[in-house]
């Protein structure tokens, strides 16, 4: 355990920084969490940077450990299922789960980070500097350089903690010292944000869904926010005549959203302004190792494997981080030369998981949940879970409503899916030598 003059350093004070200030303040340590940003409680929110979360079961479990779920739970909305919204026609509902009473739940990032910083802060021995944009580290003696709006300051830990997102300043300076390698796969897609305001004070849409416009190379979601508007995100390529930059100007604008979202126009009178003036982001996956140096620096969240967005995982992943690292510090009894490299040892598999299941469910969202044949194959999947509860689950039940380790989810469903097989390749067999003995009992005669 840590002595009284120990203080870990945190640099990140988003999401996965901030739990893990309440993880590790609960050991007893003392924690100091650096954010480039200022406060966000008081300052401005960047436009069109909101992206909001799907808060599932591994966060949840994550929040409930320091008490903090029925907070956080005040502020989300239950979304049950898909609402698929085809160009022309009228939307089509997709249970997430057999049953139809689980939900993911949407919820403002804003509004979490500001929740986890006040809890963080109100721990005794937690203190976080703002404005703090770290610049140097020295990996040997956790010596760390910070510029600051008064000049560059310094400070060291006996532990620093990269938890800062997947532009990483610690994964960068440990790169720099040639302590690690990484590779950031790209994908050429990038998304932007609308907004669909309250109609007549109440949603403009169903907020029991999360809303899906599939377009084959490209698609839009919805999620529902409290103040009763939902959060767009266009995900298009970033290349081509489809691209953000193929629409120039207003009349572009909205011929596109007329003929490929006509239910849209409507809803957003702000579209063109949206469109015109929020950024592009970037998406993409970061891999790296080894995700420690020296067993002093360490890197948790999507600064150790940042994921792209399409399985709703990316923080409930890194809450989950934060978790097993707990969970770590526990059975080293607190060495961190050893409880880092555990951490990874633990957790690299599950999160090369996710990481893959989320690209696939890109093409999932984008391309197929419109299709008959994939609508039919999620009603046999729902129809075998009723008929065999808790022998068969669903890839995202098993993804979104346990906790259930991401590698053996994989291993879990394949199982499954060579069963069925199995069975499917019998019955047909046995359809067969049955048709084939009615018709040599029809030669016969």
């Amino acid at each position: 355990m840590s002595t009284e003059r120990d203080e870990i350093a945190v640099v990140g004070a988003g999401l996965a920084g901030c739990l893990l200030a309440c993880f590790l303040a609960r050991r007893g340590y003392r924690v100091a969490l650096y954010e480039r940003r200022p406060d966000p409680r008081t300052g401005r929110v960047e436009r069109g940077r909101s992206i909001n979360l799907a808060l599932s079961e591994r966060g949840l479990d994550a929040l409930r450990r320091i008490g903090l779920d029925t907070q956080v739970m005040g502020d989300a909305l239950p979304m049950r299922g898909r609402m698929i919204h085809p160009v022309a026609g009228q939307p089509q509902f997709q249970s997430y789960s057999a049953s139809g009473d689980r939900a993911i739940n949407s919820i403002s990032r804003g509004a979490l980070n500001n929740a986890l910083l006040d809890a963080a802060t109100a721990l005794p021995g937690v203190r976080i500097a703002f404005d703090h944009r770290l610049v140097g580290l020295d990996p040997a003696t956790g010596g760390m350089t910070f510029e600051t709006p008064q000049g560059k300051v310094t400070a060291t830990a006996p532990v620093v903690l990269g938890a800062d997102g997947a532009g990483s300043a610690v994964r960068g300076q440990l790169l720099a010292h040639g302590l690690l390698t990484e590779s950031l796969d790209f994908l050429d897609y990038g998304y932007k944000e609308l907004t669909i305001p309250p109609l007549g004070g109440d949603f403009a849409l169903d907020p029991d869904a999360l809303h899906i416009w599939p377009r084959g190379t490209s698609m839009m979601i919805a999620l529902p926010n409290p103040d009763r508007s939902f959060t767009c995100t266009l995900f298009w390529p970033t290349h081509g005549t489809a691209a953000f930059a193929s629409l120039g100007s207003p009349a572009a604008i909205e011929r596109h959203f007329a003929e490929h979202y006509p239910d849209l126009v409507p809803l957003a009178p702000n579209l063109v302004d949206d469109y015109q003036h929020n950024p592009v982001g970037v998406l993409g996956t970061v891999r790296c190792t080894p995700w420690q140096a020296n067993g002093t620096v360490g890197l948790v969240g999507d600064a150790a494997h940042a994921i792209v967005p399409f399985y709703g995982q990316g923080a409930n992943c890194a809450f989950e981080d934060v978790v097993e690292l707990d969970r770590c510090l526990d059975e080293s009894d607190d060495d961190w030369t050893v409880a880092l490299p555990l951490f990874q040892r633990r957790r690299q598999d599950n999160v090369e998981a996710i990481a893959r299941m989320a690209l696939t469910n890109f093409v999932e969202m984008r391309d197929k949940v419109a299709s008959p044949l994939f609508q039919l194959g999620r009603r046999v999947e729902h129809a075998l879970e009723r008929t065999l509860p808790g022998r068969y689950v669903s890839r995202y039940e098993l993804v979104s409503f346990s906790t259930t380790p991401y590698a053996e989810v994989v291993r879990r469903v394949r199982r499954q899916h060579q069963v069925l097989g199995a069975v499917a390749a019998g019955a047909a067999a046995l359809l067969a030598g049955a048709a084939g003995a009615v018709l040599s009992r029809g030669r016969r005669r």
